[in-house]
């Protein structure tokens, strides 16, 4: 019998999408490419294909909790990631999940628009996560749109929204793909003051599952030992190749090709 070494479990707590493009497979993928093992707990059932979202429904909290726990009583579970939720019962029962493994490195995707603009979540579930949730996170990585949101500042920059929502995480990298200029702006802000800027040429087109396959990315690198600004870099430039690779698998939005890293140069 082969004795195999463990690649680091990572806990994904997120959305099921049928598309594939974005959720739970998303997490799955990218995971995979970073040499670790995904253990996905569905938080939400949604109805969405390449171009938008159209209907979903949070799962009761049991069923989440039970799922969670049955991978945290068997794996040595080495970092969390947190996607969609949908719901503030759903806030309330991550947080009590989390709340009993403090020792857990978690990375927080405040998931509230799909990447056609339908909404996951009422703004309420945003402000919840902003409250409870990112004081539980290591890292938080919305984009600019959700940073607004999350900030409760519509036209906000990246700066203004950082200064407001870096009491409640100690660190935030808010994503700058949604912009219109040439190269995007990717801004790492840590709680210490300590300020980083990516940069990236800006590929033409939309993608579907950009900020799971990036977040899950950086669970990875963290799972893997990685430290955290090399860790975020390492993710942005991994989500930028799926992204350059990208496969337009319907009538939306391109979806990122999330090979491992060997085959992603």
């Amino acid at each position: 019998m082969n004795i195999y070494s463990s690649r680091p479990v990572v806990l994904c707590l997120s959305g099921h999408d049928p598309s594939g493009g974005a959720g739970l497979q998303a997490d799955i993928e990218a995971l995979l490419a970073q040499g670790c093992h995904a253990a996905p707990a569905v938080t939400a059932l949604t109805v969405q294909d390449t171009v938008n979202v159209s209907d979903f429904r949070v799962l009761d909290r049991e069923w989440v909790l039970a799922q969670a726990n049955a991978v945290l009583n068997d794996s040595p579970v080495a970092a969390v990631k947190l996607g969609m939720l949908g719901s503030l019962e759903m806030v309330d029962t991550v947080v009590e999940l989390l709340q009993a493994h403090p020792h857990l490195p978690m990375v927080c995707d405040p998931v509230l628009r799909a990447g056609g603009g339908g909404r996951l979540g009422k703004d309420e579930v945003g402000y919840a996560m902003r409250e409870r949730l990112l004081p539980l996170a290591i890292i938080a990585t919305p984009n600019l749109p959700e940073a607004r949101i999350l900030a409760e500042l519509p036209e906000g920059s990246a700066d203004e929204c950082a200064e407001k929502l870096l009491p409640f995480v100690k660190h935030l990298l808010i994503t700058g793909g949604h912009g219109d200029e040439h190269e995007v702006h990717n801004r790492l802000y840590s709680r210490d003051g300590r300020r980083e800027t990516y940069t990236c040429q800006r590929l033409p087109g939309s993608y579907h599952g950009s900020g799971c396959t990036l977040a899950s990315a950086l669970a990875g690198r963290l799972a893997q030992g990685e430290q955290l600004a090399s860790a975020v870099k390492t993710a942005l430039d991994y989500t930028w190749r799926t992204l350059r690779d990208a496969e337009q698998l319907g009538k939306g939005q391109f979806v990122p090709r999330r090979l491992p890293l060997d085959f992603c140069s």
